[in-house]
């Protein structure tokens, strides 16, 4: 089986310089790696394409037979890792935790959690207040893609 810190570590060389980093890493009882990665701007078609070709230059295939599939990040797929909560400051994100839903602009994001500024109404007038929520505690926190 492929090792994933060997999967890792490719995607790591590739991606040193740059904007895009790595979000994810998985690999199946059936040496399927599904390889997710994100930036601070945006992953474009070409950029996943290049990271597939490189990896596939790197791992044989005459070695050990795999699927790759290279892709990004889903716009409302939840946060993995700090920087993608990062690049979403400013942007209104939907959190989960102890089982209610909670919408608001991410403000700051420290090392142990972040800051959601939320609207609450109070004696008829709209708010804002900040919660702070621990990763720790969250079940999920994503991007809130709204429609208009």
């Amino acid at each position: 089986m492929i090792d994933k810190e060997t999967v890792k570590s490719l995607v790591g060389d590739f991606l040193k310089d740059g904007d895009v980093f790595l979000v994810d890493v998985n690999i199946s009882a059936d040496n399927e790696i599904v390889v997710e990665i994100d930036s601070d701007t945006s992953v474009d078609i070409d950029t996943c394409c290049d990271l597939n070709r490189y990896i596939e230059n790197r791992l044989p295939r005459d070695v050990e037979d795999y699927s790759l599939e290279v892709g990004s990040s889903g716009l409302t797929s939840p946060f993995k890792m700090p920087r993608q909560y990062k690049k979403n400051i400013g942007n209104e994100i939907e959190v989960l935790s102890a089982g209610k839903k909670i919408s608001g602009i991410l403000r700051n994001v420290a090392d142990d959690g972040f800051t959601l500024e939320v609207l609450s109404k109070q004696k008829g007038k709209k708010c804002a207040e900040e919660a702070f929520f621990k990763f720790s505690d969250i079940d999920y926190a994503k991007y809130n893609l709204k429609f208009k």
